[in-house]
């Protein structure tokens, strides 16, 4: 398995809004549901995304943009002179009944696709560090293949299971704009996901990210990757920027604190599946990257999760 798709399981939109709408001159879009992640896309018509900071992004038919960010940020009409206004609406995943909702319209102009992303685990969060509050990727709409599997999707919305497999599609879309976004990154990708590509780290990578309680070595991970181990070693810190072991370590602190975010799931048990045999081994190494002990790494846990949004 790869790092992205590892860092990727589990993540899912919750029940995705779609509008078509025919929108006045100077229109707004607001998005109220403070989601730590939220994908947007144009399927026809234009806009301005404006982050909190004030920062723009133009899109345009075919553009989708991540945003990674809980504070406010909307959407302006592409065109309106500046300083315009116009009619203000919400668009929410969360709840339905947001106030303000565009009134849809089969044939409006504007059609844009928004999926948001709420329960995000720490594997998830360590995949939006890499990333830049909004990211923008510009393609032909005929070039986006989910958006044409979206439209069989929406005929089956109001069917058993129809909002399930409109997520689901969201979800594919997710993937897609990540994957083509990093791609276009070059050298500037993140290490980890350069390692793939590479054809020495990248068997021993997808090793890790498959077994990661496996009892690896240096020369069990060169073994996966064809190579001496001294040649490995060297290759592996040159491309990750850290030896083979310590990208391991780091990865096994990631899951165990998915892991402890479930309190019905003993810190033994943790232990073991992220490779460690001895319990006391385990507290040690997290304490040492974390700060703080697994119990009282879930203790802190489940308190802000148990906080009002």
């Amino acid at each position: 398995m790869d790092p992205l798709s590892d860092m990727l399981r589990g993540i899912r939109a919750e029940r995705a809004a779609v509008t078509r709408a025919a929108l006045e001159p100077a229109w707004r879009i607001g998005f109220p549901d403070k989601a730590p992640l939220t994908l947007i896309t144009v399927v026809h018509g234009g806009a301005r995304l404006v982050l909190a900071d004030g920062t723009e992004h133009p899109l345009g038919p075919g553009s989708t943009a991540l945003v990674r960010d809980t504070e406010p940020f909307h959407l302006l009409d592409r065109d309106a002179a500046p300083g315009a206004t116009g009619p203000a609406y919400q668009v929410s995943c969360f709840d339905p009944d947001a106030d303000c909702e565009p009134k849809r319209d089969p044939h409006g102009p504007t059609a844009i696709v928004v999926g948001a992303y709420r329960d995000l685990g720490p594997r998830h969060e360590r995949l939006l560090r890499t990333l830049p509050k909004a990211l923008v990727l510009d393609e032909e709409t005929e070039d986006v293949l989910w958006l044409k599997a979206l439209d069989d999707a929406l005929a089956r919305s109001r069917r058993p299971g129809g909002g399930s497999l409109v997520d689901r599609v969201l979800d594919w879309g997710l993937v897609c704009t990540l994957s083509c976004w990093f791609d276009l990154q070059g050298a500037d990708a993140p290490a980890w996901y350069l390692g793939v590509l590479d054809p020495v780290t990248g068997p021993a990578i997808e090793a890790m990210h498959r077994d990661p309680a496996g009892r690896w070595s240096v020369a069990a991970l060169a073994a996966e990757s064809g190579v001496s181990r001294a040649h490995f070693a060297k290759r592996f810190t040159e491309v990750m920027g850290r030896p083979p072991l310590a990208y391991l370590a780091e990865w096994r602190m990631s899951l165990a604190e998915d892991l402890l975010a479930d309190p019905e799931v003993p810190v033994a048990t943790v232990a073991r599946r992220v490779g460690y045999a001895d319990p006391f081994a385990f507290s040690t190494a997290f304490k040492r990257v974390q700060g703080m002990s697994p119990r009282a790494f879930r203790g802190a846990r489940l308190a802000l999760a148990a906080q009002p949004v």
